[in-house]
């Protein structure tokens, strides 16, 4: 425990404020005290305190619970606890509601404070390991806000900063939720383009006469509501980079619009007779088998192999289960951060849960699991309880216990465990472990495992 760490004591009652900080300091904490908000406030100006116990009522001038909101403003991270003779709902809920830590009414028992503070420093010594932790892989894993250590992903990684600054289109295979906007935003802000637009949409999300207006624009006039000329997507992403999510859902009529765009770098805006001339770089993204739409008759060829100049294929998170402790710390810190929420980090337990599970939404579904997790936490830290509720989602039942050894020594074990289960077959143990051959191949090259 770190007893440096500075405890304030606010209350206009001298016989009370001296008492409690006696019992503090007698827990070795370094303590201060003030008899009114005003002091409060000016105290916590120059000292950083980690708690602050703070008297609700107090005569004339700021009360406890501006005094609290005061002391927020300047130490955002001080946990302050409300202390009061008076305890009612309204002003338990009053407290609460202005950022108030804890509730404890008066007289207060030196064993509950002493109780109260360890725990509270507990988990702030918590957060502060899990801050420095979290900085440390962030450096170490994080490229333009994808965060991995799969080599698969690092090699998609690497060939962004390659092609970063040609012309050619990319298609951008994946499925939902696997972060194949992140990609295309890291190919543009690697390369020359970086300064210029980056202009992303949704193809599915609009008609097709919504979409087109939405491309290419449209003249004053060309329908009922064009009251002004408008400039399209990719007007306005002249020097940079569009990028077409979905690119798949497109109506024929639209694709041959593209594929012309693509050819001539020109387009009419709906209603005009001008041509348009634009330099962007498109970048294309689909959750569909565009080789198969094509031979089905559902996607023009020749836009395809436009289109598919340069071709990266993004993993499923069940295909790289190793970034899911990394992604799942980061979502929880930034999450937390939003809502305000004291989280100190994810347990072991609960990161075993997760790790197990297949997330057919990928790291899309990761984040808003661990979102609903941190709003419907209780204890400061997500446990496996907080989670439980995916096993209704169709994770299987693990009759296994993990030891306590470092992650990737746990992978090591799992895929010793399947070859052997499959006789040294590597199709059929890449397919019981949920990864494909050639991910199976470079863990067994990385884990010196013999098959």
């Amino acid at each position: 425990m770190k007893k440096n760490w500075p405890i304030l004591v606010v209350d206009d009652e001298d016989v009370m404020c001296e008492s409690m900080a006696a019992w503090l300091r007698e827990d070795g904490y370094r303590v201060d005290t003030a008899p009114d908000g005003q002091k409060a406030v000016e105290l916590a100006k120059a000292s950083d305190y980690a708690v602050c116990f703070v008297d609700l009522k107090m005569p004339a001038g700021m009360d406890g619970i501006e005094t609290m909101m005061e002391i927020r403003r300047i130490r955002p991270d001080a946990s302050v606890i409300i202390i009061t003779a008076y305890a009612t709902v309204d002003t338990a809920i009053q407290a609460m509601k202005e950022g108030a830590q804890e509730y404890i009414v008066k007289p207060c028992n030196p064993q509950e404070i002493s109780m109260l503070v360890s725990r509270i420093l507990k988990l702030k010594k918590l957060q502060n390991e899990n801050a420095i932790l979290r900085k440390k892989l962030t450096r170490q894993y994080r490229q333009h806000d994808i965060i991995t250590k799969n080599p698969r992903m690092q090699e998609i990684l690497a060939l962004t900063q390659e092609i970063s600054s040609l012309r050619s289109t990319v298609l951008i295979h994946g499925e939902s939720g696997t972060g194949k906007e992140l990609v295309a935003r890291a190919v543009h802000f690697s390369g020359n383009r970086a300064e210029k637009p980056f202009i992303a949409v949704s193809c599915a999300a609009l008609t097709e006469t919504l979409l087109e207006s939405e491309l290419f624009g449209y003249e004053k006039g060309a329908f009922t509501g064009a009251v002004a000329q408008a400039r399209g997507k990719f007007e306005i992403a002249h020097g940079g980079t569009i990028f077409l999510d979905e690119i798949g859902d497109i109506s024929p009529k639209l694709q041959a619009d593209l594929l012309r765009v693509l050819q001539e770098r020109r387009f009419y805006r709906v209603g005009g007779n001008r041509e348009i001339e634009v330099d962007v770089r498109v970048i294309a993204a689909t959750n569909k088998n565009l080789a198969e739409a094509v031979q089905q008759g559902q996607f023009r060829e020749d836009l395809y192999y436009r289109l598919n100049v340069i071709e990266i294929n993004l993993p499923p998170l069940r295909e790289r289960r190793e970034d899911i402790p990394l992604l799942a710390e980061h979502f929880a810190q930034r999450i937390s951060s939003e809502l305000n929420r004291d989280i100190a980090g994810i347990s072991a337990g609960a990161l075993k849960l997760l790790i197990a599970y297949d997330w057919p939404g990928n790291v899309r579904e990761l984040e808003n699991v661990i979102e609903r997790a941190i709003v419907t936490c209780r204890n400061g830290m997500l446990e496996e309880q907080d989670f439980s509720w995916l096993q209704h989602r169709g994770m299987p039942a693990q009759d296994w216990e993990v030891p306590d050894v470092p992650l990737g020594e746990l992978e090591r074990r799992a895929i010793v465990a399947a070859l052997e289960r499959k006789h040294g077959n590597v199709k059929e143990a890449s397919a019981a472990l949920g990864i494909d051959r050639s991910t199976l191949y470079d863990k067994l090259k990385r884990y010196e495992i013999s098959h």
